[in-house]
């Protein structure tokens, strides 16, 4: 089976232990809309593989996780921006979760 790929992580599955990395080492694996994304499509991805009974997540490069990606300066808590909108197009229950709780509910 061949493994998925994603923009932001890197996947890989040995011996049942699926390794998760985070690989925007460049920006010190900093957090996007588009890694929350790939994050729970992997999570997905781990439930429907039998084969999986452990997963790491781990970083790439010399930071695991530099928190969110600032890159867009103060438009990056802009709840009306498109970037923002794209973040938040999904409910969990009855509530509207930022990414970082997104993920983490999943």
């Amino acid at each position: 089976m061949s493994q998925p790929t994603f923009e932001t992580l890197l996947y890989d599955v040995e011996d049942g232990i699926a390794t998760i990395t985070l690989n925007r080492p460049e920006r010190m694996n900093a957090f996007t809309a588009r890694m929350m994304k790939d994050l729970i499509e992997v999570f997905d991805v781990t439930d429907a593989d039998d084969a999986v009974k452990a997963v790491i997540i781990t970083g790439a490069g010399r930071a695991f996780c530099a928190g969110a990606d600032l890159g867009a300066g103060g438009a990056t808590f802009d709840r009306t921006s498109p970037q923002a909108l794209e973040r938040e197009e999904g409910k969990v229950g009855d509530i509207y979760r930022d990414g970082g709780g997104r993920v983490t509910l999943r």
